[in-house]
C-alpha cells in the first residue's frame, strides 16, 4: 500500500516538517479489511524511501492531484512486472477515465464497502475494473491498522477520523465529487469512535475530519465521552458551528486546543462565488473572541483569486488576520480542481490554462482570475505568507490576546511553525520527532480561561 509523495517533494517548495505531520491513515484504514495471514507493507514516500525492486501479488495506490503523476509512473512499473495494480482516492474518484489507463482496478468515493468486496473477489479471481460506493456507513468499521503506521516518522501519529464528509457545498471543494451517488457527510457510532481514541496511546490527538461539528448531536456525544480523558485535540469547524450554541464549549472542556477554520474571504462577493454560504453573514469577530475566551487557537484558512476579489485582498487580509490574533493562516491560490463546480465554471468562461495536474497545488494560478491579473495574483499570494509570519506581525499577532499566558504560547506555536525550519529538519533526520511532540503539548496545553456560565447563556442567545 504506497501513498506517493506530492509533487512538490524534492522542490525548493518543500518543507520536510509538513509532511511529517500525519500518517496515511486512509491506506491503513483499508488495510484493517485484510486477513489476519496477508503480509502488507505501508509505505509513505514523504517521509522514507520507496523501493521498487519487489513484486508484491497486490499493489493499492491513493492518489492525490499533485501525485497523480507519480502514482501512475509508480503503478505501470509494477503492472510491467504482472502485479495486479489498484488505484483510488480523491483524484482517481474526479478523472475515472484518466485513472483507469494506469490500473488494472479502480476505486471510486470511499473504500469502506468497496474494498472488502473487492478483495473478495480478487481472491476468486473474478475482480472487477471499478468499484463504486453507493453505500455510506461506518458501522462494523475494524480496528485501523495502526502497527502498519511507523509512529516514530511523524509529529503527530495519533491522526484520526471519525466522519466523513462534509455538509455544505462549497464549489471549490472536492467533497461533492468524491462523495456523488451516496450520503456526503455521516459518522460513526460515538462508542466506536471513543474506543478508538481509547486505542491511541499518548496524550494528543488530531481529528481530519473536515467538520467535526457538522453533527452537532454526534459531537456534543463525543466530547462528553472524552471529558476527563485527558487529551489534548485539534480539529476542524465551519464559523457557523462556533456560533451556536455550547458545541464549542464542550470540545474545549474535552480537550481541544487549536482549530482550523475556512474563512477564505473577507469579502461577500467571493463568499457568495464560493456558495460558502456557512460564512456569509457571520460575525467573524464574535467567532475569534468565543475562541479566545477558551484558551483556543485558530489556524485560518484564506483563499484567494476568487471572483470577487481585487489587488487589495491580499494586504486586507493579512491586516486583519494579524489585528484579530490568529495564530496561523493557510494561503491558498483558487484552484479549480477537477468535477468541481468551480471547475466546470471555469472550463465554461473559458479561463482554464492548464491542464496539468502538478500546479493544481493552490501555489500556482492554473486560471484566468477576474479582478486581477495572474502575476498579482501570484506575488500577492506570495507576499501575504511573507507578511503574516514576519516576525513584527507575529509578535503583534500575539499581543492581541488579553491573557499574558495565551499571548507566549501564540508566540511560541506561531514561530516555531515558521521560523524553526532548521530544527524541525534536525528533528527528522535523528528521529527525535517523539521528542518534538511533547513541545507541541506543551504549547498547546495553556490553562483555558474559564468561560463563566452567564456569559456562555449570553452567547448562546446571540
Amino acid at each position: 500500500m504506497i501513498l506517493p509523495s506530492l509533487q512538490e517533494a524534492g522542490t525548493p517548495e518543500w518543507r520536510p516538517i509538513k509532511y511529517s505531520l500525519f500518517p496515511p491513515l486512509g491506506l491503513a484504514t483499508l488495510a484493517a479489511y485484510l486477513d489476519s495471514g496477508d503480509n502488507v507493507e505501508l509505505v509513505d514516500q514523504h517521509v522514507e524511501t520507496l523501493k521498487l525492486d519487489d513484486e508484491p501479488d497486490l499493489v493499492i495506490i491513493q492518489v492525490y492531484i499533485t501525485s497523480a503523476s507519480r502514482a501512475y509512473a509508480i503503478a505501470d512499473h509494477y503492472r510491467a512486472k504482472g502485479c495486479y495494480v489498484c488505484l483510488g482516492g480523491l483524484h482517481v474518484t474526479s478523472l475515472p477515465e484518466e485513472a483507469a489507463l494506469h490500473a488494472d482496478s479502480i476505486f471510486l468515493g470511499p473504500g469502506e464497502e468497496t474494498f472488502p468486496q473487492f478483495l473478495d473477489d480478487f481472491r476468486m479471481g473474478v475482480a472487477q475494473s471499478r468499484y463504486f460506493s453507493s453505500v455510506r456507513t461506518l458501522e462494523k468499521l475494524p480496528p485501523i491498522r495502526r502497527d502498519l503506521i511507523k509512529r516514530e516518522k511523524y509529529l503527530v501519529p495519533n491522526s484520526i477520523v471519525v466522519t466523513r464528509g462534509c455538509p455544505y457545498h462549497c464549489t471549490f471543494c472536492y467533497k461533492d465529487a468524491f462523495f456523488e451517488g451516496g450520503k456526503s457527510f455521516y459518522t460513526q457510532r460515538v462508542d466506536d469512535a471513543l474506543a478508538e481514541i481509547d486505542r491511541l496511546p499518548g496524550k494528543h490527538l488530531y481529528f481530519l475530519d473536515d467538520h467535526l461539528l457538522g453533527d452537532p448531536r454526534f459531537a456534543k456525544a463525543l466530547f462528553d465521552g472524552m471529558k476527563g480523558m485527558g487529551r489534548l485535540f485539534q480539529g476542524a469547524s465551519t464559523v457557523n458551528a462556533i456560533l451556536k450554541g455550547d458545541l464549542i464549549e464542550r470540545a474545549a472542556d474535552a480537550g481541544m486546543r487549536s482549530v482550523f477554520i475556512g474563512f477564505e474571504s473577507l469579502g461577500n462577493n467571493s463568499l457568495a462565488f464560493s456558495n460558502k454560504q456557512q460564512n456569509i453573514g457571520r460575525d467573524y469577530d464574535k467567532v475569534i473572541r468565543r475562541l479566545d475566551d477558551l484558551g483556543i487557537k485558530i489556524n485560518a484558512s484564506f483563499v484567494f483569486g476568487l471572483d470577487g476579489d481585487t489587488p487589495d485582498v491580499f494586504d486586507q487580509t493579512v491586516d486583519w488576520a494579524v489585528s484579530k490574533g490568529i495564530t496561523t493562516s493557510t494561503f491558498h491560490i483558487a484552484t479549480p480542481y477537477p468535477s468541481t463546480e468551480y471547475y466546470r465554471q471555469m472550463q465554461a468562461q473559458g479561463r482554464l490554462m492548464t491542464n496539468n495536474w502538478d500546479l493544481y497545488d493552490t501555489r500556482n494560478v492554473v486560471f484566468e482570475p477576474k479582478g486581477m491579473t495572474q502575476e498579482q495574483l501570484k506575488s500577492g499570494y506570495e507576499r501575504a505568507y511573507q507578511d503574516f509570519y514576519s516576525w513584527k506581525n507575529i509578535y503583534r499577532s500575539s499581543q492581541q490576546h488579553a491573557n499574558l499566558n495565551q499571548r507566549f504560547r501564540h508566540f511560541a506555536y506561531s514561530s516555531g511553525w515558521k521560523k524553526m525550519e532548521p530544527v524541525w529538519n534536525y528533528a527528522i533526520q535523528s528521529g527525535l520527532l517523539e521528542k518534538m511532540r511533547k513541545v507541541l503539548e506543551i504549547t498547546l496545553d495553556g490553562k483555558q480561561k474559564e468561560a463563566r456560565s452567564d456569559d456562555v447563556h449570553t452567547l448562546q442567545r446571540e
